[in-house]
């Protein structure tokens, strides 16, 4: 592996398809609203009970997940604290959406535990990443496909509040979106682990240096 060049380290620039160290950049904007959005959306669903506005919420927190990866890549702006809000951003909304529509009785407890414990299990494998020099693994495809499912469902589910015919098509193509949703964030999971497990027998332990102050 070559060093990187000091000027794109001084710029924050990076070689199309490289990660840079720049933080304002429009991609990590937009995952820092979706961060914000998380106890807007738990105050909407749990204090005044505003479900339209934490259904408009949703959509939009939707639409800025497609958005940050797509500008990301067509502005050429990965950065590596992209790399680490993106995911943190997912995770901390799903984790807030559960647990809100969970303590309306929107959903089932067991719904709102299974995806936390995922992501439980796996940030117990960080530590064995470390021990090979990698912080976290790259988002797999199959991730990104288990959350776009989730955030349809959610939105779904919330809207499958209430009586007519609107409410329950709502209602059907929510479960829908959330069982493929659940299963593909675990089977998701499972790949990861298999990726660490990979990777802790192919790949010598990172040898750690004491640097002078």
């Amino acid at each position: 592996m070559t060093d990187p060049d000091p000027r794109q380290e001084t710029s924050g620039r990076s070689p199309r398809g490289h990660t840079s160290t720049r933080v304002w950049t429009v991609p990590n904007l937009l995952s820092m609203v979706r961060l914000a959005g998380v106890p807007l959306f738990l105050w909407l669903v749990l204090g005044p009970q505003a479900d339209a506005l934490a259904l408009a919420l949703l959509m939009v927190m939707g639409i800025t997940d497609f958005l940050d990866g797509w500008l990301a890549r067509k502005l050429d702006q990965r950065s590596s604290l992209g790399e680490i809000l993106d995911p943190v951003a997912d995770r901390l909304y799903i984790l807030a959406v559960v647990i809100g529509l969970a303590l309306r009785d929107i959903i089932p407890w067991w719904v709102a535990i299974a995806l936390p414990l995922r992501d439980l299990a796996l940030w117990a494998l960080v530590p064995f990443l470390r021990t090979r020099g990698y912080s976290a693994l790259p988002v797999h495809f199959l991730g990104k496909a288990a959350t776009f499912n989730l955030l349809y469902a959610f939105p779904l589910l919330l809207l499958g509040e209430g009586e007519g015919v609107l409410p329950t098509l709502a209602l059907v193509f929510g479960w829908a979106f959330a069982f493929w949703g659940i299963g593909l964030y675990w089977w998701a999971g499972v790949l990861y682990a298999w990726q660490v497990r990979k990777l802790l027998r192919d790949t010598e332990p990172v040898r750690r240096t004491v640097r002078d102050a």
